[in-house]
């Protein structure tokens, strides 16, 4: 089966990446896909156990077929909840983008998806030098927006696809995700975006009761990117041998 592998973005944080993502890992496990989750960088750790741990990176692993060590799932955990390139100047940490790739590397061999999950918005520093942008860009994977569905959306979700153009990255799909629930003319704002944006809508997440990954997934349409690795699989299982 071919690897496939996605980076997860969203127009702003606490936007619904992590539920997206493993609603994505979710889907693939249910399927027999072997896929692994990345948080590549999360900021706001706290010690349970004497260990580190993340809610983000956590869920992530929860819902992923294919475990990794949390040093290779999540290479900067960072303990302040703050923006990254903050966060690891309180704790003299340097992120290096060339040792993210390597652990990407690495989990790439272990499973046959990847989902990456980034930090934050896409344009969010990482140090004084580079941002999220540039952590997509090398790693040169199909782009997947969350769009939390508020006021404003429109604006942040168009500009935040021309930044993925501009690095020359391509946006693969775009899901919905309800943030404000009493929001005025919702429909009208995804068909918007559905005009506008150069991908398929995967699908619109209502606030759910419980936001856990099963239940978003039934709301999503992941077979609609394109080298989805179940479809694959399928089409390669019925295409007869050649004579």
């Amino acid at each position: 089966m071919n690897k496939s592998a996605w980076f997860i973005t969203g127009t702003d944080t606490e936007i619904g990446k992590t539920l997206v993502s493993s609603a994505l890992l979710h889907a693939l496990a249910a399927a027999g896909v072997r896929a692994a989750g990345m948080k590549p960088i999360a900021a706001g750790a706290v010690l349970h156990n004497h260990v580190l741990r993340n809610e983000d990176a956590d869920r992530l692993a929860a819902a992923a077929g294919v475990a990794l060590s949390p040093a290779l799932a999540t290479p900067y955990l960072l303990r302040e909840a703050a923006a990254p390139h903050v966060a690891a100047a309180l704790e003299n940490i340097s992120i290096d983008l060339q040792h993210v790739r390597q652990c990407y590397a690495r989990i790439a061999e272990k499973a046959d998806a990847v989902v990456v999950e980034g930090v934050g918005g896409f344009m969010v520093p990482l140090s004084d030098h580079f941002t999220t942008a540039d952590l997509a860009q090398q790693l040169g994977l199909p782009v997947i927006l969350v769009v939390g569905l508020r006021l404003g959306c429109l604006n942040h979700a168009l500009l935040t696809a021309e930044a993925i153009a501009a690095r020359g990255l391509t946006l693969a799909g775009w899901v919905c995700n309800v943030v404000d629930t009493h929001m005025a003319h919702a429909e009208a704002n995804i068909a918007a975006l559905a005009q506008r944006l150069p991908a398929p809508l995967l699908g619109v997440v209502p606030r759910l009761p419980v936001a856990d990954a099963a239940a978003a997934a039934t709301h999503l349409n992941f077979p609609l990117l394109a080298h989805w690795p179940v479809q694959a699989a399928a089409d390669a299982a019925a295409t007869p041998p050649a004579a």
